[in-house]
């Protein structure tokens, strides 16, 4: 399935970035984006960042249960519970417009995961998918987040993927309702860390692929 009239994202790489500057951000694009007909007047968006540390609670968990951490918490209005953003996490927000043959979120959910495994498998890493929770997974261990939102059919949110992140954060709470040690990072993994330059432009190319069914290189 395609998900976007546009012949590609329009890529914002933010670097290292805090939350809350990237969510007002992200909720500005959004409402360009569903405000204009023409993919031309504003195009699809990829934001890319990674964050300073902060908590992030979606819809299916309480703000207050998760103060007291340490880090910032904000409440975030995408699905999901609670997890974790920070140092050596790459974050990579679609902001897709949905045409009304374009309307399956779950086949979108299938897309994102997959882009996921394709970045992970460039550097050596088999991942997959868990029947019970989205996300990126490699050997059980839960290796990248998705959460997502859709407001008058414009997608936001999206993926998190751990990449040399410091686990002991983690462990402060319930990843996404998990236990914290099922979570992991590519670094783990592989037993050293991939250049991050390297996996977010890795990223940055699955997500077109899956997302605008690009041909590969």
């Amino acid at each position: 399935m395609r998900f976007s009239r546009s012949a590609g994202f329009e890529v914002v790489d933010l670097g290292r970035a805090d939350y809350q500057v990237v969510h007002q951000r992200m909720l500005d694009l959004v409402e360009r984006i569903s405000a204009k007909v023409s993919v031309t007047e504003v195009p699809d968006h990829l934001l890319v960042a990674e964050f300073e540390p902060v908590l992030t609670v979606g819809r299916g968990a309480r703000l207050d249960r998760y103060q007291g951490l340490g880090l910032p918490v904000h409440a975030a209005s995408r699905g999901g519970r609670a997890t974790f953003h920070g140092p050596g996490q790459l974050v990579a927000y679609p902001l897709i417009r949905l045409g009304e043959n374009q309307r399956d979120l779950h086949a979108l959910l299938h897309c994102l995961e997959e882009a996921l495994i394709a970045t992970v498998a460039e550097f050596g890493l088999s991942g997959g998918r868990d029947p019970r929770n989205t996300g990126c997974w490699v050997d059980g261990r839960k290796i990248a987040s998705i959460g997502l939102a859709v407001r008058r059919w414009v997608t936001y949110h999206g993926v998190a993927l751990n990449v040399t992140t410091d686990l002991s954060w983690f462990r402060r709470f319930d990843p996404c309702g998990l236990e914290p040690d099922i979570m992991t990072t590519m670094e783990q993994e592989l037993g050293s860390a991939p250049p991050l330059g390297a996996v977010k432009a890795a990223l940055i190319r699955n997500l077109q692929q899956q997302l605008r069914h690009e041909p590969s290189s």
